[in-house]
C-alpha cells in the first residue's frame, strides 16, 4: 500500500510543475485522495461490501468532486488534476501513466447494457471537459483535447479533438486540417435543410393543385371535338 501511495506521488510530481513537496501532494491533492478512497471502495466492492463501497465512494465525492463508481478499474500511476467535475463510470477501466483533468467524464450513451463506458489504454492524456462516451477503447498514446466528445475507437498513437472528436494527428504526423474559427454552425445548416424541404413540398402542391385545372381543359378539349 506505502508503495502504491509513494509511486502515485511520484507521478504527481513528475507531471505537475506547481507540486512543491509530497506532504503537499498527500495532503493537499484532490486528484490523489480520490484514487486513494477508490481502492479502498474497490476492495470492499470486490468482496460484496457493496453499500459500504458506495458509502466510501460517496464520501469522495463530497471530499474532492471527483466521482468514481466503485466497480470502476483504475491502472497504476493515475493522475487526476485539479479534478472537480471528473466522473468514471461502473465499468471503466484506465490503463497505467493516465493524466485526467477537470470536468472529464467517462461515461456511456445510455444504449448499452453491460460494458457501458470506455476502456483507456496506457500513457493516455484526457483534456480538461472532454467527453469519452461508450464501451469502446482509447488506445495507447492517446491524446483528446479540451472539450472533445469521443464517440468512437481511438487507435494508439492519435490526437484527437472536436465534437464529435476526430483524429488529426497519428504517430506524430498531421491528417486532417484543425480550424477552430470557421466552424459550421449546426443551427444555420438544419435551417438550410427545412427550406430545402420546404420548397419542395411547395412545388409538389402546386403541381398537384394545377392537375385539375389540365383535366378540365382536356374535357372541354374533348366536348369541342364531339360539338364539332
Amino acid at each position: 500500500m506505502f508503495d502504491r501511495i509513494r509511486e502515485d506521488i511520484a507521478a504527481v510530481r513528475e507531471r505537475d510543475p506547481a507540486a512543491r513537496s509530497s506532504v503537499e501532494i498527500f495532503l493537499l491533492y484532490p486528484g490523489l485522495k480520490a484514487v486513494r478512497m477508490h481502492r479502498r471502495a474497490n476492495w470492499f466492492f470486490k468482496r460484496g461490501f457493496r453499500f459500504i463501497a458506495r458509502w466510501i465512494s460517496q464520501r469522495a465525492v463530497r471530499k474532492t468532486g471527483i466521482e468514481i463508481h466503485p466497480a470502476a478499474r483504475l491502472g497504476r500511476r493515475l493522475f487526476i488534476d485539479h479534478g472537480t467535475g471528473v466522473v468514471i463510470g461502473e465499468t471503466a477501466e484506465i490503463g497505467d501513466d493516465v493524466t485526467i483533468y477537470q470536468g472529464v467524464t467517462l461515461g456511456g450513451t445510455g444504449k448499452e447494457t453491460g460494458k457501458r463506458h470506455p476502456t483507456i489504454g496506457n500513457n493516455v492524456m484526457i483534456g480538461s471537459g472532454a467527453k469519452v462516451l461508450g464501451p469502446f477503447k482509447v488506445g495507447d498514446n492517446v491524446r483528446i483535447a479540451a472539450g472533445a466528445v469521443v464517440l468512437d475507437e481511438i487507435p494508439s498513437d492519435c490526437t484527437a479533438v472536436g465534437v464529435p472528436a476526430r483524429i488529426v494527428r497519428r504517430d506524430g504526423e498531421k491528417i486532417a486540417r484543425l480550424d477552430q474559427v470557421h466552424v459550421a454552425d449546426p443551427v444555420s445548416q438544419e435551417i438550410c435543410k427545412l427550406n430545402l424541404r420546404l420548397d419542395r413540398l411547395q412545388k409538389m402542391l402546386e403541381q398537384r393543385s394545377a392537375a385539375p385545372d389540365s383535366k378540365e381543359a382536356e374535357r372541354r378539349k374533348d366536348e369541342k371535338i364531339e360539338n364539332l
